[in-house]
């Protein structure tokens, strides 16, 4: 993250691109793509977006297993011929 900020800081102090990204060996497209997500951020911005998106991901997942889980439930209680609880009672 250091690194990407860095690189950034250095283009908004006027050093060219091209410079830039040979010496990080990325390609200008990266480049790019990393001011588009990370512009006008400090460190500890990219830091905290990087573990909420970590967190996020997590979430997601557990969200997804427990759907899973819940429509597993559910179709083995139609098998059964058990009936299911109605919304709201």
């Amino acid at each position: 993250e250091a690194q990407i900020v860095s690189a950034l800081k250095k283009q908004e102090a006027g050093i060219p691109t091209k410079e830039i990204c040979r010496e990080l060996g990325v390609t200008e497209t990266t480049f790019y793509n990393w001011k588009a997500k990370y512009g006008g951020m400090e460190v500890s911005d990219v830091k905290k977006m990087k573990s909420l998106e970590e967190d996020n991901t997590r979430l997601k997942k557990m969200y997804a297993d427990l759907a899973m889980d819940n429509q597993i439930l559910k179709d083995l209680f139609t098998k059964k011929g058990w009936a299911l609880p109605q919304k709201g009672n």
